[in-house]
């Protein structure tokens, strides 16, 4: 950024924390003992091209506030997209209105002062794209093209977009925390359609990043999307059997977001997670590492703070297999009669310790099994840990791949399938803020014809 861009956040981001310290004030003087407020504005440029035209251009301008008061135990909350001191009044007004007749919640409240983050580290989370609309269609159309120009079996395009989205946000709270940050986000994807004889296939390929030039050319997003559908032409079903499976690395994310809906404050108190009571069990082999670094630079999960203003730090939440701990927010940490985690809106920067093999190694770990590359459905049962979904990918045979396959199921249980990870690939997937190779799971049942 420059010495401009720079000074025009500060000053931006000056004028919102000001914005929160008033709507902090104002709860005081309309009789809060206590209140939160959170403020956002997002800029950002979306870009959609199919068959070499343009579909859709959005630039978007948003922003938005929200504030919880507490009269001792009761809360009220309120939100507005008018940020006009009038605006806040009525905002604030209606939030204590509320809390003024609910009922009393001995578990409401801020988090505990001393767990506010006292500093703030630059995590360097900011760096704007100054791309226009029109280079942002000719990026997309080259994207479609590479894809498209591939093999003569592409016929159709879901199509190809191009985005780049900033934003700004401060929070609040009237144990005199105040903290805010600018971040970015830059992604292009691609979906393509292919066809064989009376068969067709789709399938699709992103990038994305906080920083540009980071990201993978719009070329090799086509060019993978392509690949990725010409891959499935010619599926076959499979017969019932069970055999190991394989979870690429951008299905096995799904696996690790399962395991902390399992482990969140929520699930746990309301005794609906087939891992209640498993706080020192083993859930894993010995070998497993799972982890979150919230202060990871450029990070895409990455923030100096929770949703509460607690302090973030980087932990264990599975280490030598063992789960070390629970994903708790102040409200069900107070439930739960345990310490607050800082995880209030979510764990930032999960990973599992990636092993030694890569895709085409565990294929030879596996010798004959699915490589499941796409879910379907959401046949998750998180009270039972029971697992039943869609799928389709390829089955492998002496280590290789053999053939595409469609229409099937697998189907096992959560806390068995954690219980018989054999392998975790090197095949990171590090698009998102969740990290993970493939994994190589024992036995599951795969329903077929």
């Amino acid at each position: 950024m420059t010495m401009t861009e720079t000074s025009d956040i500060t000053s931006r981001q000056a004028k919102l924390s000001q914005i929160v310290e008033d709507l902090l004030k104002e709860a005081k003087k309309q009789g809060a003992s206590a209140a939160e407020a959170g403020i956002s504005k997002d800029s950002g440029l979306s870009v959609n091209v199919r068959m070499g035209d343009v579909e859709t251009i959005e630039h978007t301008r948003d922003q938005g506030l929200g504030i919880s008061v507490y009269f001792g135990k009761r809360k009220g909350s309120a939100s507005t997209s008018d940020l006009s001191p009038g605006a806040i009044r009525d905002t604030v007004k209606a939030a204590c209105n509320i809390a003024r007749y609910t009922n009393e919640n001995e578990c409401t409240g801020l988090a505990d002062a001393e767990l506010m983050a006292s500093e703030i580290p630059d995590l360097d989370l900011h760096h704007p794209w100054n791309i226009t609309a029109e280079e942002a269609i000719e990026q997309g159309i080259r994207c479609e093209s590479a894809a498209r120009q591939l093999d003569k079996h592409i016929t159709n395009s879901d199509g190809a977009s191009v985005n780049s989205h900033n934003g700004l946000q401060v929070y609040g709270n009237s144990h005199g925390f105040i903290g805010g940050y600018p971040s970015s986000r830059h992604s292009i994807s691609c979906a393509v359609i292919g066809k064989e004889g009376d068969t067709m296939q789709r399938d699709y390929w992103y990038t994305a990043s906080r920083i540009a030039d980071e990201m993978e050319s719009a070329e090799t997003v086509g060019t993978k999307a392509g690949e990725r559908t010409l891959a499935r032409l010619g599926a076959r079903k499979l017969s019932t059997r069970e055999a190991p499976i394989i979870f690429q690395a951008e299905v096995a994310v799904g696996l690790l977001r399962s395991l902390i809906s399992a482990i969140r404050g929520g699930a746990l108190y309301r005794k609906a997670s087939f891992l209640l009571d498993h706080l020192g069990e083993q859930i894993f082999p010995d070998f497993v590492r799972i982890h979150e670094n919230p202060l990871l630079a450029r990070g895409l999960g990455s923030a100096p703070f929770d949703g509460e203003g607690v302090a973030t730090t980087a932990k264990d939440i599975v280490r030598d297999g063992v789960l070390q701990t629970y994903i708790l927010d102040s409200y069900s940490a107070r439930k739960l009669d345990m310490r607050i985690t800082g995880n209030a809106g979510g764990v930032r920067n999960l990973a599992i310790e990636p092993g030694s093999l890569d895709l085409a190694g565990l294929c030879q770990e596996m010798g004959e099994g699915l490589l499941v590359t796409e879910m379907m459905g959401h046949g998750i049962n998180m009270v039972t840990g029971d697992y039943s979904r869609g799928a389709s990918g390829f089955w492998v045979s002496n280590g290789e791949i053999q053939y595409p396959v469609e229409e099937i199921t697998i189907a096992s249980n959560l806390k068995q399938m954690f219980e018989q990870l054999v392998t975790v690939g090197m095949d990171e997937e590090r698009r998102g803020s969740t990290r993970t190779g493939s994994w190589l799971i024992e036995n599951m049942t795969i329903a077929g014809d």
